[in-house]
């Protein structure tokens, strides 16, 4: 049996949207005027890393048996980047083993943010509530922002960015794939019911619509 790991990515989703409504005095909601017709609009990329360990079927990216390696694969990405944790640097390793679930750590090549960590921290019993303000902040600075999401048996981790950074994901965790490493690269917007994203739980051989094996040869 082997580990099961899968990248989600969403791209193209627009920063606007986590900006919330703006509301003139009279509570009614403030249209667009046409500078904001006529400007750019900016976008940003979210990523889910998660992974099943097939033989016991345990859920959760730090069940995975080759859990060491995809810790070194994440410090590549990070590189030389500062990690930031409730306004402190840390190692990635210490907020991949002692943060808490729905904590935010702000990946940033300064050291210091702008980030409102505790604007930022989620709901730890659910998986929802990224729609914030503060976030949208944050990313139109360029830093990163990382949670630890809660899964069956451990957690996965949700990565946002303004730029789109799948590249910086995919070959780190391309050189991992063996027999025992399974990656599969999935689309989110694809990927539209739970029964899809456990796919390999059922139907490993035949991945639905949205979701594709990467090989050690694969290239984007």
């Amino acid at each position: 049996m082997s580990d099961i790991f899968k990248l989600v990515f969403e791209h193209d989703l627009r920063l606007d949207d986590l900006r919330e409504r703006n509301r003139r005095e009279d509570g009614e909601a403030k249209g667009p005027s046409l500078a904001d017709f006529l400007k750019p609009d900016p976008t940003y990329s979210k990523f889910y890393l998660t992974g099943t360990e097939l033989k016991n079927e345990k859920f959760g990216l730090n069940r995975l048996i080759n859990f060491p390696v995809v810790r070194r694969a994440l410090q590549q990405l990070v590189g030389e980047k500062n990690l930031i944790l409730n306004g402190t640097l840390h190692e990635l390793d210490y907020f991949l083993d002692h943060s808490e679930i729905g904590v935010p750590a702000v990946i940033s090549k300064n050291d210091h943010t702008i980030a409102d960590f505790r604007a930022l921290t989620l709901d730890k019993e659910s998986n929802i509530g990224h729609r914030k303000e503060e976030l949208r902040e944050v990313l139109q600075a360029g830093d990163w922002v990382l949670y630890k999401e809660q899964n069956h048996h451990g957690y996965d981790l949700h990565l946002f960015s303004k730029e789109n950074i799948y590249a910086q994901l995919f070959y780190p965790f391309r050189e991992l794939v063996s027999p025992e490493f399974r990656f599969f690269s999935m689309n989110g917007k694809r990927i539209t019911s739970e029964r899809k994203f456990y796919f390999e739980t059922w139907a490993l051989h035949r991945p639905p619509h949205g979701a594709e094996e990467v090989f050690s040869d694969t290239r984007l």
